[in-house]
C-alpha cells in the first residue's frame, strides 16, 4: 500500500522535482545555444502570432523548460559579449554595435575558453559580431572550430574594423552563395546563409558525437536581421496574403529558421543524442519587425502585447523568450518566472560541465541557472539588472548619456530613463507610469543605478579606440584571394 501511494504521489509531481534529486553539476552534457537575430517574442505561433507557422519551435516550446521572464541586452553585440563573458557589456567595453566598440576587451576569458581547457570542442557558426580584427576573432577567444561572416551582418561595412567580406556587400548584404571564414581559410559557400550555417554545425556536431567528444555548438544565424531577404519558397505564402516585400523577407526568413531547427532536431532523433544534449534556443534582442503593409495598408505586426523592440530600454527590448530542452534531465511543457537573463548563462554552463572558474577572470555579474532547471520554484533572490542601449557619438562623455535609454529591472518593477516607473508584476505590458505613486522604490533603484554607473564607466575600454586605416576583413580576402583563391566550401555530412 506504501508503495502504491509513492508511486502515485510522484506521478502527481512535475518532472522537474523528480528528476531534481540527481544534480545536473558537474553532468557534463553536450550544448547547442541557438540565438536568431532580431527575433522577438511576437516572432513564434506558439506566443500567439497567427501568420507565421513554427511548428517545430513549437514542438521545442512545449517539451521544454521555459525561462518566461529572461532578458538580454537591446542590441546584437552587447548580448553576445555579456553571453560570453558573465558580465554587461559595457563592462567589456562594448557600448555599441559599430565603431570598435562592438569589440569584447581582450581583458575577457569567455567560457569556451574555460569548457575548451576542460576537454570540450567549441564551434561557432554564423555571427560573431564581437571585432573583425584578429585578435578579437572567435578562434582567439575559445572556439576550435569557426565558421562564420564579418561585422554585425551579412554584407554590412563601416568605417573602421567592423565589415564583412567584399563580395558579400554586393546587392545590398545578399543572403546566397557567401563567402565565410572557416577556421584560417575564407571560402565560398553555395545556398542562403541560414540554411548553410546549419549544415555546418550538423557536420560538425555529428563528427563530435563519432569521436565521442563532449562539445559546444554556438548556432547563431544573422536571420531573421535585415535586409530582409528569404528564399523565395518562404517568401511565397506571404506574397500570397497580400504582405509587403519587407514582411514577406522577415516572415519568410523565420519559417526558413524554423525548417533548420526541425532538422537539428531530427537529426538528434536519428543520433539517439536527447539523453546526453542540452539544446537551447533564443534571441539577442527584442523583436525588430513591428509594422508592415498588407495589402497595401499599414498594418502592425503582432509584438505579443510588447510597446517596444530592439534597441528600447522598455520591456519589449530585452524580454526573449528562452527555452531549454535536455530529455529526462529537464521538465517539460516547464515554466520558469523568475528573473534570469543573458549574463547567468557562463556560470551555467561551466557547472554543467564542471569547470572550476580561475580567480584570475573578470567578475561575473550573473549566477548559475542550475537551481531553477532543477527545482523551477527553488528560491531565487531578488536581483537588479540593469540595461542601457548605449550607442553616443563616439567621443562623446558617457555620462551625459547616463539616464537616456536605460533601465533598471528586478522582479517586480522597471525603472525606465529615471522618470517611469512600471509594476511589471501587474502590468507587465507598462502601460500605467507609477513612479509618483511609490518614490522609495524608485529611490532603491535610482541608488543601485548610480553605484552600478560609477564602476562601469571606467570599464568602457573601447570609447576612444583608434580605427584601423584599412578594414581587416578586406585585407584578409584580398590577401588570400592573390596568394591562393577564395576555395569553394564542401559542405560535411550531416
Amino acid at each position: 500500500m506504501r508503495t502504491t501511494l509513492l508511486l502515485v504521489a510522484l506521478a502527481l509531481v512535475p518532472s522537474a522535482v523528480v528528476t531534481a534529486a540527481e544534480s545536473l553539476a558537474g553532468s557534463r552534457p553536450n550544448v547547442i545555444l541557438v540565438m536568431t537575430d532580431d527575433q522577438g517574442m511576437g516572432d513564434l505561433s506558439c506566443m500567439g502570432n497567427e501568420v507565421l507557422k513554427t511548428p517545430h519551435l513549437d514542438r521545442l516550446h512545449a517539451v521544454s523548460t521555459r525561462f518566461t521572464d529572461f532578458h538580454v541586452s537591446p542590441t546584437c553585440a552587447p548580448t553576445r559579449s555579456a553571453i560570453f563573458s558573465g558580465r554587461h557589456e559595457f563592462r567589456n567595453g562594448v557600448t555599441h554595435t559599430i565603431k570598435e566598440r562592438e569589440r569584447m576587451a581582450l581583458s575577457t576569458t569567455t567560457f569556451p575558453t574555460l569548457l575548451r581547457e576542460a576537454g570540450y570542442e567549441t564551434g561557432i557558426f554564423g555571427k560573431w559580431h564581437l571585432g573583425d580584427e584578429d585578435a578579437y576573432q572567435p578562434y582567439n577567444r575559445g572556439f576550435s572550430e569557426v565558421f562564420i561572416h564579418g561585422a554585425g551582418g551579412i554584407g554590412q561595412s563601416y568605417p573602421g574594423s567592423c565589415a564583412d567580406f567584399p563580395p558579400n556587400r554586393v546587392a545590398a548584404g545578399k543572403y546566397f552563395d557567401n563567402v565565410l571564414l572557416h577556421n584560417d581559410t575564407i571560402v565560398q559557400t553555395e545556398g542562403f546563409c541560414t540554411d548553410v550555417f546549419f549544415q555546418a554545425a550538423l557536420g560538425w556536431v555529428k563528427k563530435q558525437r563519432e569521436a565521442g567528444t563532449p562539445y559546444f555548438a554556438y548556432i547563431a544565424p544573422n536571420a531573421p536581421h535585415g535586409p530582409m531577404i528569404a528564399p523565395e519558397k518562404d517568401k511565397k505564402r506571404f506574397a500570397e496574403m497580400g504582405w509587403d516585400a519587407s514582411t514577406q523577407g522577415r516572415y519568410g526568413m523565420i519559417e526558413n529558421i524554423d525548417d533548420n531547427m526541425g532538422l537539428l532536431m531530427k537529426k538528434l532523433d536519428e543520433w539517439d543524442a536527447w539523453d546526453d544534449t542540452l539544446l537551447i534556443f533564443m534571441t539577442d534582442n527584442g523583436q525588430a519587425g513591428r509594422r508592415g503593409r498588407l495589402n497595401g495598408k499599414p498594418t502592425p505586426i503582432f509584438t505579443a502585447g510588447f510597446k517596444t523592440g530592439k534597441g528600447s530600454p522598455y520591456e519589449g527590448g530585452t524580454h526573449v523568450p528562452c527555452f531549454w530542452r535536455w530529455k529526462g534531465r529537464l521538465g517539460e511543457g516547464v515554466d520558469v518566472p523568475a528573473l534570469t537573463a543573458h549574463v547567468d548563462l557562463y556560470k551555467t554552463f561551466c557547472e554543467l560541465a564542471d569547470v572550476e572558474i580561475p580567480d584570475g577572470v573578470q567578475p561575473i555579474d550573473g549566477r548559475s541557472l542550475l537551481p531553477l532547471l532543477e527545482d523551477p520554484k527553488a528560491e531565487w533572490p531578488d536581483r537588479a539588472l540593469f540595461v542601457h542601449v548605449g550607442r553616443w557619438a563616439k567621443g562623446a562623455d558617457p555620462d551625459e548619456s547616463k539616464f537616456k535609454n536605460c533601465a533598471v529591472r528586478t522582479q517586480r518593477w522597471r525603472l525606465v530613463n529615471n522618470r517611469e516607473l512600471y509594476d511589471i508584476a501587474n502590468d507587465p505590458y507598462e502601460a500605467t507610469n507609477v513612479i509618483e505613486q511609490h518614490p522609495g522604490v524608485v529611490a532603491r533603484l535610482r541608488k543601485q543605478y548610480d553605484a552600478w554607473w560609477a564602476e562601469t564607466v571606467p570599464l568602457m575600454v573601447n570609447e576612444d579606440a583608434v580605427p584601423p586605416k584599412q578594414q581587416p576583413q578586406a585585407v584578409r580576402y584580398e590577401k588570400q584571394k592573390s596568394e591562393r583563391g577564395i576555395p569553394k566550401w564542401v559542405p560535411p555530412e550531416t
